[in-house]
């Protein structure tokens, strides 16, 4: 049966389900509480390796012992330079049990940012991931005095290195275990010590405007709101989450590690980040949380593949979908799904819709949840085709995740739903801009108090930057944020982020930046996606020779042109973009144009690239 219309495997839960007033409380637990039960996987030369609870907390028992046998006191911080692998939760779990204060960092942060972060931060002692991160720490080492030591997760490439400075992670905790046979409680007793009010992590907001500012984020915060989070969007010990999205920022640390670590929902790591595709069918998550970058990549897959496919799996498809887009129709707005309709839905599951569940990995899946930044409504209602509801959240770093969202039992595609039981949302009736209070809201920002006090008023309120609108059911919906609000010449306001989202809807764009303010008409930044756009090239011989020649190609584009018209007829005039750029650059998270989170930076490109918005109003 499907998920549309059985939605009482999504309940959310209210009660306790694991005690503990702090993180390293709450892990300890969950050990004493889940031990021989997998908590942790993690593919290793082809073969997935299975981790209990009982073995994490061996591990991490070992790396807070030689973290206090190096002198790691209450209130030090240490920072993880890494991608997202399974040494990361437990680097992280083993500061904190350290009573100590962890802070992450991009692993495409260069070597300048990797000095600001740990500088700014105090940080002790780093722990970076691999030969290549080593070097980026090793380059600004002389710059940091307060830095101590910094532990390797992988030595592979390392064998041979001989500095005093450095360790590997085996070593440090090869000294734990030392350390642990001397001081049999030091570690649970530091652990205990930990205080609800305590400082527990950093983190760092991707700065799109000046440097990165350190969001304070206490014990008692990520508590709250890990419980908080299970009477939005319910996990249990049964669940399979799929961790891949970067651990120093708040959606996977807060969404993926420490809720995970409430609920007992099994973590799952991919190999990184190009095999995410891969991993998910194998993972099979039961509960999935991503971007809309990645929801839009699986689509663009599916309709690349369409192309592809004969023209009676075409017409299958086609009818298949159309059955589960009525159906999707009718759980929107309320109404009740025949006996018929169900038959025929079951018929479309088994002859298309069952195939592309799988082609994505999401064939398992009782629900999406997808956040971080606007999605298209459409892409919304399209997975609630296939029969698998996508509920949307919204939150920022500073309300520690999500502070509203769509309850399944009433999806509103495009809205980020009421605000969540944790937490008050309401707008500011001058501006518009929604403004969050609750416990789940953080301390201010590290060594800014001018800035935190423009953020946080008097009351409590956290001024977000957010513009939105709420309805007659306590929905919210962002229109935009307070400094992208296109206003044009003649004075029409122009809500960015609509024609944004539209046109990302496409399979072959990546990202857009619609350009206006204070202009006689809209005009558009395009950055296409590769992959898609080469092989349509390739289908009709169009010649290149890299990226830039690909991008300046007539034929693309004139697909692109038609991209944004079939966008434009959704808009008034006086909305529609009159004239495009294609982005000849092709960019990576370690281009200074996009975010960590693969976001373009409005206000940088912009600047950046000027003389081609000019030329588009020459």
């Amino acid at each position: 049966m499907s998920n549309l219309w059985n939605l009482s495997h999504i309940q959310p839960r209210t009660e306790v389900v694991l005690e503990g007033d702090t993180i390293a409380a709450l892990f300890w637990n969950a050990v004493a509480k889940r031990g021989p039960q997998v908590w942790l996987r993690q593919k290793q030369l082809g073969i997935w390796r299975s981790h209990t609870w009982s073995q994490v907390g061996e591990a991490v028992r070992e790396i807070a012992g030689g973290l206090m046998a190096l002198g790691f006191r209450r209130g030090d911080t240490a920072s993880i330079l890494s991608n997202t692998v399974l040494e990361w939760v437990l680097a992280d779990l083993a500061v904190l049990s350290c009573n100590g204060v962890s802070s992450g960092i991009y692993p495409t942060d260069a070597p300048n940012q990797v000095q600001y972060l740990c500088e700014d931060s105090g940080t002790r002692i780093l722990f970076v991931e691999d030969d290549e991160q080593l070097d980026k720490a090793l380059s600004v080492r002389e710059r940091l005095p307060a830095l101590e030591k910094i532990v390797v997760f992988d030595m592979e490439g390392l064998r041979d290195l001989d500095d005093p400075g450095v360790i590997s992670l085996d070593a440090l905790r090869e000294i734990g275990r030392g350390w642990n046979t001397q001081h049999p409680d030091a570690v649970a007793e530091r652990a205990a010590g930990c205080k609800p009010g305590d400082l527990a992590i950093l983190v760092y907001t991707s700065g799109t405007t000046g440097k990165p500012k350190g969001a304070m984020h206490s014990h008692h915060g990520l508590v709250y709101t890990a419980r908080g989070f299970n009477t939005l969007i319910a996990r249990n010990e049964k669940d399979e989450c799929m961790c891949f999205l970067p651990l120093c920022h708040i959606a996977e640390r807060m969404g993926g590690e420490y809720f995970s670590l409430y609920t007992g929902a099994k973590l799952n790591f991919v190999e990184n980040p190009e095999t995410v595709p891969e991993n998910v069918r194998e993972i099979a998550p039961t509960v999935f949380t991503a971007v809309p970058r990645v929801w839009e990549k699986f689509y663009s897959g599916v309709t690349i593949a369409l192309k592809e496919a004969s023209a009676l799996q075409r017409v299958a498809y086609g009818w298949a979908i159309g059955v589960g887009r009525e159906i999707a129709e009718r759980v929107l707005q309320g109404r009740p799904v025949g006996g018929l309709l169900k038959a025929k839905f079951t018929l479309a599951r088994w002859i298309a819709l069952d195939n592309v569940r799988k082609l994505i990995g999401i064939h398992r899946a009782r629900f999406l949840v997808t956040g971080a930044a606007p999605i298209s409504p459409e892409l919304v209602k399209w997975y609630l085709a296939l029969g698998v509801p996508m509920l949307e959240v919204w939150g920022m770093t500073e309300t520690c995740g999500a502070s509203t969202g769509v309850p399944a039992s009433r999806i509103k595609p495009g809205s980020i739903g009421p605000a969540a039981s944790f937490n008050e949302v309401k707008l500011d009736p001058a501006t518009g801009e929604i403004l969050v209070r609750g416990p789940n809201v953080f301390m201010g920002y590290l060594n800014l108090p001018e800035k935190t006090r423009e953020t946080l008023d008097a009351d409590g309120w956290l001024h977000t930057g957010d513009v939105g609108t709420v309805d007659a059911e306590g929905y919210f919906r962002i229109t935009d944020r307070m400094k992208d609000i296109i206003i044009t010449a003649g004075g029409k306001n122009v809500t960015p982020s609509e024609l944004e989202n539209e046109l990302k809807f496409s399979p072959y764009i990546t990202d857009a930046v619609v350009i206006g303010d204070r202009r006689a008409y809209l005009t558009v930044i395009v950055m296409i996606d590769q992959e898609n756009v080469e092989k349509y090239a390739q289908d009709r011989d169009v010649p290149f020779s890299n990226y830039a020649s690909l991008t300046r190609a007539p034929e693309i584009q004139e697909l692109i042109q038609a991209e944004i018209d079939r966008v434009n007829a959704g808009f008034a005039r006086v909305e529609q973009i009159k004239k495009f750029f294609l982005l000849d650059t092709q960019l990576t998270a370690e281009d200074e144009e996009l975010t960590p989170t693969m976001k373009l930076k409005r206000k940088l490109v912009e600047k950046k690239y000027a003389p081609q918005i000019e030329a588009m109003y020459g």
